[in-house]
């Protein structure tokens, strides 16, 4: 059989971890294992907050878009029930926007789910 030679392999893994460890302190930028091991968890991180980051937003949307419907004297899921009867479609993300920067937009969309859930 004949002989396989991977340092060429092995020092191109080794430098990408090593740069993808900058920024790291101590061993764990400095010494491989420690640096295989930071990197992995930092990858496994970043894949997971990626994800997290979604949910965390649609819940700030949320907590948005129920605090300035409180003012219009409805709940948050009357809301979203009254939109979805007069065909608003416009998303969380869109309301949480409309809510915060043009309050007189917000509350005449406010005023329609009222007069639908009211009929």
């Amino acid at each position: 059989m004949s002989r396989v030679k991977r340092a060429v392999h092995a020092n191109k893994t080794k430098r990408s971890y090593f740069k993808a460890a900058k920024g790291f302190t101590g061993g764990r930028k400095r010494l491989w294992k420690t640096v295989m091991n930071a990197v992995d968890r930092a990858r496994t991180y970043a894949y997971r907050g990626r994800k997290v980051k979604k949910r965390d937003f649609r819940r700030l949307w949320i907590v948005r878009i129920n605090a300035a419907v409180r003012g219009h004297d409805l709940s948050y899921s009357r809301f979203i029930q009254g939109l979805k009867a007069t065909g608003i479609g416009l998303d969380r993300k869109a309301l949480a926007n409309l809510a915060i920067e043009q309050p007189e937009a917000f509350s005449r969309i406010c005023e329609q789910v009222k007069a639908k859930l009211a009929a």
